[in-house]
């Protein structure tokens, strides 16, 4: 049995004690720690993706052994990873991301130990939600990330971080009741029909997603349960109306953290519906997909508008997000083939543009001081290096053809636009909006005549080009040669999409 999932969770939790044991004013050694804690599940990470069978069914590189068993209650808890077509990306983005945060926090002189040990920790926690394979397992690593993202805002954050972090811990804490309530009612289900699933497999989440044993989640009960996940996944998102904490989040984040808040923590909610929801509950999946289109679709309409709105550019990023995300929702609920192939890889896509955003608003920051988009202007003239890099995030991000975001989004349109043809009409004016909002703030910020006062502005740094450069890389390449990524989701989405359309056909 291969132990690399456990190498790619545990290696940053190691590095983290490590960190702890150093003298806090060996601030270079906590540094080059975290990076060699980072590097390493990285490239296992890349070892992973590259040994990957493409056309394989199940789960891959499985770790399983019993952690908590209790044969009175027939009780089962196991410590079970393993990664399909639909985890096994969000893992390669969440190394990639991990790796270039460190260096995006290279110049945090605050409190470095506890930063540096918080954000290993807070890649545990990731890293072990997308390969957990057991619903306690998914759960514990759930509740792992939010404390050390509570505490990387609320200390290193900007000037309302108290009010940010509070906010984001109660909304983040509401959805994990939900989803503690509904892992519950497995259980519960488990032992009063221990024919059709056995107690001891109630948390096995391979198990739950059984044809026979999937059968029995049906009725208003199990409809009432998915939507308790629904919302719990759904704030992660987030989707309207529970995205209200993620503006705040990524306005008094420090940069790093909104690299990771967007690149990975949002995809958490779509990849808990994939894993979870969608292939256990499809009945229910089927029954609730009408909603689903249409919170998506307000989410990209609304995020897109709210977003030409801002004033300030890191709010405008964080609207975008909200708009973005929300493909994934229509390409979920329409439930074809393609649609499912978009939804999965925006969520991937939107990883890698979101951080480059996300890492060109700290470059901008760092130097101005301030984040007002009216007060920029010029700066094409003072930084043509950092123009470049921008416009090809900008371009990517409003869905550019020869860009990743215009695959995933493209894919989105074209296989919802039977299931629902007017939601999928409305939703493309979201991208023109994006466009709209982009194209303006590029005009405002590096357009026009130059300003005396940004006139010694430098350039991006070497540091700075080492963690925009890989990301940029990306999106060219998986805009022209996408099936390096789609090849790998099509057998695992397949599975999700026939789980629904059966229940669909059956209702």
């Amino acid at each position: 049995m291969s132990h690399i999932l456990s190498l790619i969770t545990f290696i940053p939790l190691l590095g983290m004690l490590v960190i702890l044991c150093l003298p806090r004013h060996q601030k270079d050694w906590i540094r080059f720690v975290s990076v060699f804690s980072t590097a390493l599940p990285l490239a296992l990470s890349i070892s992973l993706f590259l040994d990957f069978e493409n056309g394989s069914k199940g789960m891959q590189f499985v770790e399983n052994c019993d952690w908590i068993r209790i044969p009175d209650y027939k009780l089962r808890i196991q410590y079970k990873l393993g990664v399909d077509g639909v985890s096994m990306p969000l893992v390669l983005l969440t190394g990639i991301l991990s790796f270039l945060a460190v260096f995006a926090s290279w110049e945090t002189t605050k409190g470095v130990k506890a930063y540096f040990a918080l954000l290993l920790l807070l890649e545990t926690g990731m890293m072990g939600v997308f390969c957990s394979l057991d619903f306690f397992l998914f759960y514990v690593f759930w509740e792992v990330m939010l404390l050390p993202m509570y505490f990387l805002i609320g200390i290193w954050g900007g000037p309302r971080k108290e009010y940010a972090a509070i906010k984001f811990f109660l909304y983040t804490l509401f959805g994990s009741v939900l989803l503690l309530l509904a892992m519950l009612a497995f259980y519960f289900h488990a032992k009063e029909n221990p024919n059709v699933l056995d107690p001891m497999d109630a948390f096995d989440l391979v198990r739950l997603a059984d044809a026979n044993v999937r059968l029995t989640f049906t009725g208003l009960f199990w409809q009432v349960v998915f939507v308790a996940m629904f919302i719990g996944f759904a704030i992660k998102v987030p989707v309207f109306p529970f995205h209200t904490w993620l503006p705040d989040a990524h306005v008094e984040a420090p940069t790093a953290i909104s690299v990771i808040l967007a690149g990975v923590l949002l995809k958490m909610g779509v990849y808990g519906l994939l894993r979870l929801s969608l292939p256990i509950l499809p009945e229910a999946a089927a029954w609730f997909a009408p909603f689903m289109a249409a919170l998506g679709l307000i989410n990209i309409v609304y995020g897109a508008l709210v977003a030409m709105a801002q004033t300030d550019l890191k709010k405008m990023v964080a609207y975008s997000s909200v708009s973005h995300m929300g493909f994934c929702l229509v390409g979920m609920a329409a439930n074809t083939e393609a649609a499912m192939m978009g939804a999965a890889f925006q969520m991937f896509t939107h990883g890698l543009t979101s951080a480059m955003l996300f890492l060109l608003v700290g470059v901008i920051y760092d130097r101005a001081h301030h984040r007002v988009i009216k007060d920029f202007g010029g700066l094409a003239f003072q930084m043509p290096v950092y123009t470049g890099i921008t416009t090809l995030a900008f371009m990517a991000s409003l869905g550019l053809p020869g860009l990743c975001n215009f695959v995933s989004e493209a894919l989105v349109l074209l296989g919802s636009f039977d299931a629902y043809r007017t939601t999928t009409i409305i939703s493309a004016t979201g991208i023109i909006f994006g466009a709209g909002y982009f194209l303006w703030c590029f005009q405002r910020v590096f357009m026009g005549p130059a300003k005396e006062r940004y006139s010694m502005m430098p350039d991006v740094n070497g540091r700075e080009l080492f963690t925009l450069v890989p990301l940029g890389a990306l999106v060219v390449f998986l805009g022209v040669w996408p099936r390096a990524m789609l090849d790998t989701m099509t057998v695992s989405l397949k599975n999700v999409q026939d789980a629904v359309a059966s229940a669909t056909r059956g209702g």
